[in-house]
């Protein structure tokens, strides 16, 4: 199985170990990609127009701090992806806490979207940056657009032939949209928040908390052991796990959608 989950615009504030090589990321095919793509950053971040990089990058005046960052991003300590990304989801994943078995089956499943490295893995070690996917860079262009085109042969290897939990969010999501029988094998999640108005269930999309629901989600499976061989087996194990899910009609050569339904935020 293969999860994907997106980046978190929280990241620890420094890394702690060797500078960054990229000869030691997973997916050695995007390493073409993932330079041309630093270098526009770096040179955006050390350039002289401070107000066109903030507004390039969607910082405001007071994050000046992150352009200094970047600007040394080469020569910059790194951490472990798992590490590196603080956020909701991967709060409420916990990756720290898991069983070692767990921990392992993580680490081989997971791949993180991002801005700046296209997709990396759990234990790649990469420094703290600021790189949004909606962020247009010198000579790259629009990032969504730009891995779109480097991703798609990568992601559908990275994927083999079991199920894909795909559980970015839109604008990485936009990055790669699988295709035929790998469409197929793919489950989307949308966490909607039942309550009742006036007696009457209501279920409305949430935003915030989908975050934490996803990386909950996402333990459960790894604490449970998870390894469904169908995207089939892959929402019967939700069930399973007493997650509330309604699946969407299938449809022959399209991604699974499912929406989660929550009571408790």
């Amino acid at each position: 199985m293969l999860i994907l989950l997106p980046p978190s615009e929280g990241k620890a504030d420094a890394g702690t170990g060797r500078r960054w090589t990229p000869d030691k990321l997973s997916l050695p095919e995007l390493n073409p990609a993932r330079e041309r793509v630093l270098d526009a950053l770096v040179t955006l971040s050390v350039g002289p127009d401070e107000q066109a990089a903030l507004a390039a990058l969607g910082l405001s005046d007071g994050q000046r701090g992150e352009l200094r960052r970047n600007a040394r991003l080469r020569a910059a300590a790194t951490a472990p992806a798992e590490r590196l990304y603080t956020g909701v989801l991967y709060e409420a994943l916990e990756l720290a806490t898991l069983p070692s078995a767990a921990l392992r089956a993580a680490r081989r499943s997971i791949l993180i979207s991002s801005g700046l490295w296209g997709a990396v893995r759990l234990g790649d070690r990469i420094p703290p940056y600021r790189c949004p996917i909606g962020a247009r860079l010198p000579g790259v262009g629009a990032l969504s657009a730009y891995w779109r085109g480097e991703l798609a042969p990568v992601l559908a290897g990275a994927a083999g032939r079991g199920p894909v939990l795909d559980l970015r969010s839109g604008a990485y999501a936009a990055t790669w949209t699988p295709r035929g029988a790998l469409a197929e094998r793919t489950v989307t999640v949308r966490v909607l928040h039942e309550r009742e108005v006036d007696g009457v269930p209501v279920r409305s999309v949430v935003s915030h908390f989908n975050k934490a629901t996803k990386g909950r989600l996402v333990r459960d499976l790894l604490l449970a052991g998870a390894r469904p061989r169908t995207a089939a087996e892959l929402i019967g194990t939700l069930r399973e796990l007493k997650h509330t899910v309604v699946q969407e009609p299938v449809a022959a050569g399209r991604v699974r959608q499912v929406d989660l339904v929550v009571t408790d935020l």
